[in-house]
This record gives C-alpha cells, sequence and structure tokens, in this order.
C-alpha cells in the first residue's frame, strides 16, 4: 500500500514539476526579467504610491506627486522632459532610440474633498482634504515601474527602440492629455499602453463615454429687486429658463447619453436683481457623434433660455474627450500575459478589510475579486465614465487593462477606494498591473507582426478619422499662483 502511494505519490509530483515547468516556458526571459525588475522594486514602488497616495494633490496642482515620479524616472536613467504643454507638471520621461516607439500612460491627480485614512470606516486623513478616490497614486506608479522594466532590457540590449512615460496630470478635471495631445506628445508613438485601479483585473475591451464640457453665462441688468425691478434684467432668469429647457430635453435624448450641471453664480443678494449668471455643463455620450447632436441643441437652450429673459448669454468650450477606442488584438495579448500571471492573492485579512468596507456603504460582502477576468465582447454603447485617454487611443492604437484595487461594489470615488489605495490591496493590484503591462509591452517590442495587426485593427476602427481635440483657444486652466 505504501509503495502504491508512493508511486502515486511520485509522479503526482512530477507532474506538476512538469506542469510548472511547461508554464514556465510560457514567457521568455525578457518577460521573466519584467517580473523580477517590478518584484525587486516592491518597497521602493509601495513607498512612492503611498506618498502621492498622501499628497493627494487635485488636478493641475500635483506638484509634489509630479515632482516624485520625475524624480524617480530620473534617477532609474530616463531623460525627463518636465512641464510639458504648458502644464507644470505634465512631463515625459524617455529612454532608448530608434523604433518602435512604445509610451505608457501614468496619472497621479486625486479628487476633493473624500480624504480618508486607510481603514474600513469613514474617517478623514486630512479634514476637507482631497483623496485618491481612483486609485491614482497607483496607476502612476505601477505604469513608472513597467516603463523602468523595459528601460532595463534596452539597456541591456535584449531590447531595441524607445520607451516614454507620460506624467499626466488633471485627469479628473481638466483633461490633461487633451492638452499633451494638442501639443502632439502623442504623436510619433507605434503603440501606447496603460492600466487603471478598479474591482477586476483584465484585460480592457470596453470603451467609455465621450464627454465635453461648457460654461454657459448670462448677462444682464441689475436693479433694485423691490424698488424698481422692471429696470432690471435678470440673468439668473436666462440661467433658470435655460436648466429648465436642458431637463426637458432628457426626454429626447438617447439612454446612451448624459447631462450634468451645476450653477456657479446666480447672484449675489436677493434684493438686487442678477445681472451675471453662470452654469457649468457636461455632456456625454458612448458614441462622440451624437454628444455633438446634443451640444447642438445645448446652445439652441441657451439662446432661447437668454431670449425670453431679455439678457445675453455666451456660451464657451472648456475641454472634452473621446471615447476610448478599443483595440481587442491588443486585449489579447494583455489578456494571455494576466492568465499566465495568475488571479492576485489577496489574504484573508485583506478580504475582511473589503468586507468591512461594503458593510459601511451598504453593499454586498463579498471582498475582492483576484482572479482575472475574462476576454469580454465589446459593448456598442459604453455607460458610465469618461477619460482622457479616449484622445490618446485615437492618435495611437491603445492597449489597456484593469486591476483589482478595491472592494467589489463599493462607491468609486470616494472614501471606500482611498482606503484602499493607501494599503496593500491598492499596492499587490499596483504590482500585478505593472508585471502584465511590462509583459505585453515586451510582446509589442519583439513582435512586428503584433504592431503590424494592432495598427490594422486600430485603422480599419478609426476609419479614417482626424484627431481634433476639444478644447479652446489657449493653455489649460492653471491658477496663476501655481
Amino acid at each position: 500500500m505504501y509503495k502504491l502511494l508512493f508511486f502515486f505519490g511520485f509522479f503526482a509530483i512530477a507532474g506538476n514539476s512538469f506542469a510548472q515547468k511547461k508554464a514556465n516556458q510560457r514567457i521568455n526571459s525578457n518577460k521573466k526579467s519584467v517580473i523580477t525588475s517590478v518584484d525587486n522594486k516592491k518597497e521602493a514602488l509601495t513607498a512612492l504610491s503611498d506618498e502621492i497616495w498622501a499628497y493627494a494633490e487635485v488636478a493641475f496642482q500635483e506638484t509634489k506627486s509630479s515632482k516624485a515620479l520625475a524624480d524617480y524616472a530620473e534617477s532609474q536613467g530616463f531623460k525627463v522632459e518636465r512641464g510639458v504643454a504648458e502644464m507644470p507638471t505634465a512631463f515625459v520621461a524617455t529612454y532608448g532610440s530608434g523604433k518602435p516607439v512604445i509610451g505608457v500612460l501614468g496619472e497621479f491627480d486625486a479628487l476633493p474633498g473624500i480624504s480618508q485614512k486607510t481603514q474600513p470606516t469613514k474617517e478623514a486623513f486630512q479634514e476637507g482634504g482631497a483623496g485618491h478616490g481612483c486609485g491614482h497614486n497607483l496607476f502612476g506608479v505601477g505604469s513608472l515601474a513597467a516603463a523602468i522594466s523595459i528601460k532595463e532590457l534596452i539597456e541591456q540590449g535584449k531590447l531595441k527602440g524607445t520607451i516614454k512615460f507620460y506624467g499626466t496630470p488633471a485627469e479628473e478635471s481638466g483633461n490633461g492629455k487633451v492638452y499633451m495631445a494638442r501639443a502632439g506628445l502623442f504623436n510619433g508613438l507605434d503603440l501606447c499602453f496603460d492600466w487603471h485601479p478598479g474591482t477586476r483585473t483584465e484585460a480592457s475591451t470596453q470603451s467609455s463615454t465621450a464627454v465635453v464640457e461648457y460654461n454657459v453665462e448670462f448677462f444682464g441688468k441689475a436693479a433694485h429687486a423691490a424698488g424698481d425691478p422692471w429696470n432690471g434684467r435678470s440673468a439668473l432668469d436666462g440661467l433658470e429658463l435655460f436648466t429648465d429647457g436642458i431637463n426637458m430635453l432628457r426626454e429626447h435624448i438617447k439612454p446612451s447619453s448624459r447631462m450634468h450641471y451645476v450653477i456657479l453664480k446666480g447672484g449675489d443678494v436677493p434684493n438686487v436683481v442678477p445681472e451675471y449668471a453662470k452654469v457649468w455643463i457636461w455632456i456625454r455620450d458612448s458614441k462622440r457623434e451624437e454628444m455633438d447632436k446634443i451640444v447642438e441643441r445645448m446652445k439652441d437652450i441657451a439662446k432661447g433660455g437668454a431670449l425670453m429673459a431679455g439678457v445675453e448669454t455666451k456660451v464657451s468650450l472648456l475641454s472634452g474627450t473621446y471615447e476610448v477606442l478599443v483595440n481587442r488584438t491588443g486585449a489579447e495579448y494583455m489578456h494571455k500575459n494576466l492568465e499566465f500571471l495568475g488571479p492576485i492573492q489577496f489574504t484573508e485579512s485583506e478580504h475582511d478589510f473589503a468586507k468591512a468596507i461594503q458593510k459601511a456603504t451598504g453593499v454586498d460582502q463579498e471582498g475582492l475579486i483576484g482572479e482575472i477576468g475574462s476576454l469580454r465582447e465589446t459593448s456598442e454603447n459604453t455607460g458610465g465614465g469618461s477619460t482622457d485617454t479616449g484622445d490618446v487611443s485615437w492618435i495611437v492604437p491603445t492597449i489597456r487593462m484593469s486591476a483589482t484595487t478595491g472592494a467589489v461594489g463599493a462607491p468609486w470615488h470616494s472614501w471606500a477606494e482611498v482606503a484602499c489605495a493607501g494599503m496593500s490591496i491598492g499596492h499587490k493590484g499596483m504590482m500585478h498591473a505593472a508585471k502584465a503591462m511590462g509583459m505585453t509591452i515586451v510582446d509589442a517590442f519583439e513582435n512586428e507582426q503584433l504592431r503590424m495587426d494592432v495598427k490594422a485593427e486600430f485603422d480599419e476602427r478609426r476609419k479614417g478619422h482626424v484627431y481634433n481635440a476639444y478644447l479652446s483657444d489657449g493653455p489649460p486652466p492653471i491658477k496663476s499662483d501655481q
């Protein structure tokens, strides 16, 4: 009996060894070097992400965060150009020469008002402060780690070409990549990569919504609201008629469309007829063409509101982003590398941390999803948020992924993700993303056919469209004291 158990045990061990050997053969030495490079820098990478987490700087104000990333890139041998595209916190770090030229995007801005400690109950880290409720402290560092792993291979002569890391500010509000795109900084890339923190780990095969934002202003005539209101013309009346019209329009737009606004100015005191009023409006759709149609309706509504109130109006474009142009060919390569890496191994205490957040936010207590997601079919109409990565994806083929850094079902852009982004749950997702991206970038450097196939799909989906940024003339809206 013991001989029989030994016999089967021997072959079980031998079988496992064979399976492991076979798995190891699925990736080449360059991909193994990427994994080793990222693992060897774990302490430095987590410290850098925590440093940026603590800075929690909002759009266009990421002075310390940008410097920390750029300094680290420089210390790793990259040539860093700072303050590009008229943005002090934007930079490009470059290593190598010649073709192919491959870019990696990294974000680092936070969201206002959601500061949070790294604990599963709501408590501000800094009262009234910002927080990384979208995990951008992880995003920038993970992307840079992937770029560094490729730089090392180029330095060793194992890959040929150029790697560029883009430090891209103001994704949450301000669309920093759009200004970088307008400046031509993504021109000449063969491929571009990015990832995003999330609640699932998978190659990205879904688009985003296109979005455009406008200021709508109304100009009237002040008068005493009680003494002689007939001598006044209320800018606020024009604004309210405008918002009424927008809300009536909601019935007549497609389910894929969204409109949101906030009133920035509606007068100063009730006893003065307001001579100035201002609303900030965002319009979205999964297809840019449909969004553009709604914009024209919005402009007509502004004219109508002004006409009824007897005031003047001005509609000013602030900025906007394209929807993401999906590249399934590239996603298939990313998916294979994610499958090789396997699931993110979260501990019981990390699952408990996530479940406590889920309990606090009133969602099912499912913990964390560490498994690799399937390669999903691309939906024609994608709801949800927008990203200025969409603009990059219409200039150069862009391969994307997401990695688990937060509790499934818990609200995003909230304290719940801020808590996870500053501790081990976020760190593990960041490390996984860095490895998967680095491995897929190796594929892109080594495999000319991959680059050709990705480009062919890009050209087919783009259908000859010539990129034109949704931006008003002039520099980014950066405060003069920065």
